[in-house]
C-alpha cells in the first residue's frame, strides 16, 4: 500500500534534512518551510509533485518530493525520494560563508581570539605594574 500524503515535519525528518522530528516541527513553526511558496504548519500534508523550500540560514534549500517514505531513510536511499533543485548559487554562498569564518567578526563580538587574549594579558599586566611603580615613584618624591 502506496501512501499519498504525509506531514510535512515527518518528511523532512525521513529525508535526512533535519535531525530530529522536533527540530523539523520548529523550522515550520518559525516560518522556514514553504510549499509552492506558502509558509506552512508542521501538519501539513505533501504528496508527490511538491516543491519545498527550507531557509537554513545562510541558504535556502529547494526539494521536489518524489516519493513518500514510512521511515527515516539511509542517507544512500534519499536520492530516491526526492531531489535536490537548490540552485549552484546557494551552496556558492554556503562555501563563501565557510571561508570567510571569522573574517567578518567584528571586533569585541564573540569569545576573544588566541591572539586578543594574549594582548588583553600584556595590557593588563602592564597597567597593573605602571599604576603600582607610579604610585611607588610618587612617595619617593614626597619625602624628599
Amino acid at each position: 500500500m502506496a501512501m499519498t500524503e504525509e506531514r510535512i515535519d515527518k518528511w523532512l525528518w525521513c529525508m535526512r534534512v533535519f535531525k530530529t522530528r522536533t527540530i523539523a516541527t520548529d523550522a515550520c513553526k518559525k516560518g522556514r518551510v514553504s510549499v509552492g511558496g506558502a509558509m506552512v504548519k508542521p501538519s501539513r500534508a505533501v504528496k508527490p509533485g511538491d516543491i519545498i523550500d527550507v531557509r537554513k540560514p545562510p541558504i535556502t534549500y529547494t526539494f521536489r518530493v518524489v516519493q513518500l517514505a514510512p521511515n527515516r531513510l539511509g542517507a544512500k536511499l534519499v536520492p530516491d525520494y526526492l531531489e535536490n533543485l537548490t540552485p549552484q548559487s546557494q551552496y556558492e554562498l554556503l562555501e563563501m560563508t565557510k571561508i570567510s569564518g571569522f573574517v567578518d567578526r567584528h571586533k569585541g563580538l564573540g569569545r576573544p581570539t588566541k591572539r586578543e587574549g594574549r594582548e588583553l594579558s600584556r595590557f593588563k599586566e602592564e597597567s597593573y605594574a605602571d599604576a603600582f611603580f607610579l604610585d611607588w615613584e610618587d612617595d619617593d618624591d614626597e619625602e624628599e
